[in-house]
């Protein structure tokens, strides 16, 4: 009697709630959502807003002074400091590990070891980054990714192409991995070749598994396969671009005690604040390095006993003081690839920028699914995804919003700018040039900045660069996610209050 009792109130609110899903209406044309009877148009009226993705961690979107914060050291002018707006995204608490990365290769070797032994080879990091003629690394080429002393470190001597494909993949792990915990599907633990779990082609109704029990179809009285429209999927996992990166590494929002009236009255040099590397606050933690870096030359860690920042190379992912956004080493350990195309100049200095202000990014390269002449998404290929193609630039010209399939160098290296750039003749800038920051275990204090940036070839990899994943938070921005105030807003109220409050 007691737990029927306790039960009640848990009971009654999801009465409350299908019935108020059943009978509630549209406000345009009357006709009741999810109810057979009138067609069974569906509306998520019980949609608390989007999980958390795992490891990461929500970045408040606004705007900030991207660029420069200290002196440019080497005279590049290539981050002339501009004011921008980011949305609001999830970021990786921590850079990739080589854990994290063994995962994606064991996975890779069992779906397509067998017929397509390339895609493994493909997705292999290359260990001998860590040679260096004056220098014994051996150990490292032989140890570093594999061994499990370096299993929470950050994998390195990864490609900027091979980051994106290892979000692509966790994009499609994560999302059957909630298909599979909701009851959708059952596990596949052998998956070969096209019979592979991959997001776009389950949308597309390419892919259909070991189904368990799909989703009631209101139409049809019968079940279903998620679709988008259910909120159920997340997004794709993708490389933070530059402007986020800056963003979430400088943490701004920490700065509030010196806010006032919208403005940030100060700036910060690196992801904390001051302009020491050392912790600065009185307690045991006073004179403690921030960040794992190179103090000067020949000095990677300090001196026995008493290590600055206890390691040679990199140390655990989760190690050193996080930012007021709890994101861990934005500054040392490694630097960390981002999605941007590096150009050397910025559009802050273009009439033409302020159409640009908001996610600025670099890069583009516009794609659609593939479709026959009946519009239909063609077969998905032998890896188990949806075929895509780049839009043309015949297609694109009749457009108002952008004119190009491809706008690498809008506005910086076209025939609208005075820029050129020719691979292996003038400039080692090219279409493949990618930007990584935040400096590393190798790296002086200058590099730990947010604002600096370097570049290197997207096939290229290095011992100093990892990577880190985002992805986008969908919905308002200031909505809470799951078991939050989803349908409240900025005036703390849900919108049928406020509508009263406004008359």
């Amino acid at each position: 009697m007691k737990y029927w009792l306790n039960a009640l109130p848990i009971l009654c609110l999801a009465a409350l709630l299908t019935s108020c899903g059943k009978n509630e209406r549209s406000s345009t044309t009357n006709w009741k959502y999810n109810d057979a009877d009138w067609g069974g148009f569906e509306k998520k009226v019980d949609y608390a807003g989007q999980e958390t993705p795992p490891n990461m961690v929500l970045i408040p979107g606004g705007s900030f002074v991207m660029g420069f914060t200290e002196e440019d050291v080497p005279y590049d002018w290539d981050n002339i400091p501009r004011r921008v707006t980011v949305s609001s995204f999830y970021m990786d608490q921590t850079e990739m590990s080589n854990q994290d990365y063994l995962d994606y290769l064991s996975w890779t070797k069992l779906a397509y070891g067998t017929s397509y032994p390339e895609v493994v080879v493909a997705a292999l990091p290359d260990t001998l980054v860590w040679r260096d003629e004056l220098s014994f690394n051996e150990p490292f080429v032989q140890n570093y990714l594999r061994h499990p002393s370096y299993r929470d470190h950050p994998v390195v001597g990864v490609s900027w192409r091979q980051a994106r494909e290892y979000a692509r993949w966790r994009t499609d792990r994560v999302n059957e991995a909630i298909l599979i915990d909701k009851g959708i599907l059952n596990p596949n633990p052998a998956p070969q070749d096209d019979d592979v779990f991959v997001t776009d082609s389950y949308l597309a109704a390419q892919y259909q598994g070991d189904v368990r029990k799909g989703l009631k179809d209101l139409r049809t009285g019968g079940e279903r396969p998620v679709k988008l429209e259910d909120g159920i999927l997340q997004p794709e996992f993708r490389l933070p671009t530059e402007a986020e990166w800056e963003y979430a590494a400088l943490a701004l929002p920490g700065l509030q005690a010196n806010e006032k009236d919208e403005n940030y009255t100060d700036r910060r040099i690196y992801p904390w604040s001051g302009t020491s590397v050392r912790y600065q606050r009185h307690d045991r933690n006073q004179g403690k390095m921030y960040a794992n870096y190179k103090r000067r030359g020949g000095d990677y860690m300090g001196i026995a006993g008493k290590p600055n920042d206890g390691a040679s190379v990199t140390t655990h992912v989760f190690d050193n003081y996080p930012n007021d956004f709890g994101l861990y080493n934005m500054a040392g350990n490694v630097n960390e690839w981002v999605l941007d195309l590096y150009r050397p100049l910025t559009t802050q200095t273009l009439n033409d920028f302020e159409n640009h202000e908001l996610n600025s990014f670099r890069g583009n390269d516009f794609r659609d699914i593939a479709r026959d002449e009946d519009g239909v998404a063609l077969p998905k290929d032998s890896l188990g995804r949806l075929q895509y193609e780049y839009v043309k630039d015949e297609d694109a010209a009749q457009r108002d919003n952008y004119k190009r399939g491809r706008v690498y160098n809008y506005l910086d290296g076209d025939e609208q700018s005075e820029a050129a750039y020719a691979t292996n003749e003038h400039t080692l800038i090219s279409d493949k040039a990618r930007v990584y920051k935040g400096g590393s275990w190798a790296d002086r204090a200058y590099w730990l900045s947010p604002g600096t940036r370097r570049f290197m070839d997207e096939d290229k990899a290095s011992r100093t660069v990892g990577f880190r994943c985002a992805m986008i938070r969908v919905g308002g921005e200031l909505e809470a996610g799951r078991g939050g105030r989803g349908m409240e807003n900025r005036f703390g109220a849900s919108p049928k209050k406020r509508r009263r409050t406004r008359r």
